[in-house]
């Protein structure tokens, strides 16, 4: 019953995109960040959604020129274009096995495609934060989901994400649950009606505890990191901060005491093996680098010959499970792609901070784009410090959730520079006898 209905839902929904591009959209950010057909238990389970939904939501961009708005060329943008051209230039020199670098290409193609898409076909507040609801509702449902288990079960039961998805482990949720709570902060802030407030409140309580619950000691940090830079960055910074810091504070007192051992381990690591790992992974990602400057190793170093090749540990004892990952979005882009690709990478990073600052003070006695754009900002900026810290830890570079934040930029950009555009060509109105330009 769950597929039928699950396929009569999005199949629906289909139909309407293909007139409406913006829908397809918002389809795309919905099935690629909620993974909704795998709570389904049957045939819904193995049809390829996410190929159908991108699909149409092209096609119905290519067919509707009335609806397509027009790439927002700024800096960002062209970073985010020469990453993954110089993405696709180090996997044609991969030393990785083909089929396996030619499998992630075409993934990293499609989350691009689709974020181009994005750009391309939404402007405007409402189209913005339409989609700032989908992808934030998305991921809420399972911090929601996982913060209410987290209190049943008194912290003794481990919160995980959608199962086949890039953010099914309990580091990946973690880090992805902080990475929205500054939005959920946002509508919070800008709701009008008073149940969604309170819904949106709770909402980021119990996302708190499900973060908690994950046991993850990188979500961890990334949440501490981003509570203090939203209590900054909130509306009201010393109410935000007091409030913040006593939702963190009653939700790290209510977990168990194993819970508390484990995210002590933060501080020994020099005992602990997972921590240690980590290092030494570190370690072969850089010696990669070093030894391929230019080009790195390519997508898919996480494998077994790279780790036996540049691995500092001697006999390679470490790694006998098969476990090789980069631990590490700023060393996975070193070592993939090499010190230019890891700079692309860190400047989009660093242009998003910047470009949402010089946009929220541009706009902050503006009468149109006062009473949003400037706390959005903000709340872009704190998403980032979550992601920047939490992914420290894990090889999150091709998750398509992050790049979300500097598209949002992009798009709040480029609608604050229609609308004074508009304005500047409006004809000027005779008052009085004399001239003056018709104000918005």
């Amino acid at each position: 019953m769950r597929d039928i209905l699950f396929s009569l839902v999005l199949g629906g929904a289909l139909a309407y995109a293909l007139r409406r591009p913006d829908i397809g959209v918002y389809l795309w950010a919905w099935v690629s960040t909620m993974n909704p057909h795998s709570l389904t238990y049957g045939f819904a389970r193995g049809i390829p959604w996410g190929q159908m939904v991108a699909g149409v939501a092209v096609l119905a961009a290519l067919i509707s020129p009335s609806r397509r708005h027009g790439m927002p060329w700024s800096t960002g943008l062209a970073l985010m274009v020469a990453l993954l051209l110089w993405m696709s230039l180090t996997a044609v020199f991969s030393i990785n096995p083909p089929e396996k670098v030619l499998d992630r290409w075409i993934f990293v193609m499609k989350v691009f495609l689709m974020l181009f898409l994005t750009l391309w076909v939404l402007r405007g507040r409402t189209d913005i934060e339409r989609l700032i609801w989908v992808v934030t509702l998305s991921l809420a449902f399972y911090g929601i989901k996982g913060g209410l288990w987290t209190v049943l079960t008194g912290g003794g039961g481990r919160v995980w994400g959608p199962p086949g998805g890039m953010v099914a482990g309990n580091n990946e949720i973690g880090v992805a649950l902080v990475m929205i709570t500054p939005w959920v902060y946002y509508l919070f802030a800008t709701a009008r009606l008073r149940w969604v407030r309170l819904g949106l409140a709770a909402s980021m309580v119990l996302m708190a505890f499900g973060v908690l619950g994950t046991h993850s000691r990188g979500a961890l940090l990334a949440l501490l990191a981003m509570a203090f830079v939203l209590g900054l960055k909130g509306n009201h910074p010393w109410r935000s901060s007091v409030a913040l810091g006593l939702v963190v504070a009653l939700a790290v007192a209510f977990m168990p005491e194993n819970w508390s051992h484990r995210m002590d381990s933060i501080q020994g690591y020099e005992q602990d093996t997972s921590a240690l790992s980590r290092l030494w992974t570190w370690q072969t990602m850089w010696n990669l680098a070093v030894d391929r400057p230019f080009l790195g190793g390519g997508f898919r170093s996480d494998s077994a010959a790279v780790f036996w090749t540049y691995s500092p540990i001697e006999g390679r004892s470490l790694f006998k499970q098969d476990v090789y990952v980069a631990h590490s979005i700023y060393f996975q882009a070193l070592g993939e792609h090499g010190f230019p690709g890891f700079l692309l990478y860190v400047g989009l990073g660093f242009w998003t901070w910047f470009a949402a600052a010089r946009l929220a003070k541009q706009t902050r006695d503006d009468p149109e784009f006062g009473g949003w754009v400037p706390l959005l900002m903000r709340m872009c900026q704190t998403a980032l410090v979550g992601f920047a810290v939490g992914g420290a830890f894990l090889s999150l570079m091709n998750l398509d959730i992050p790049y979300y934040i500097p598209a949002v930029v992009m798009l709040t950009q480029a609608t604050v520079k229609s609308a004074r555009e508009r304005a500047d060509r409006r004809p000027a109105a005779v008052v009085g006898g004399g001239l003056h330009r018709q104000t918005v």
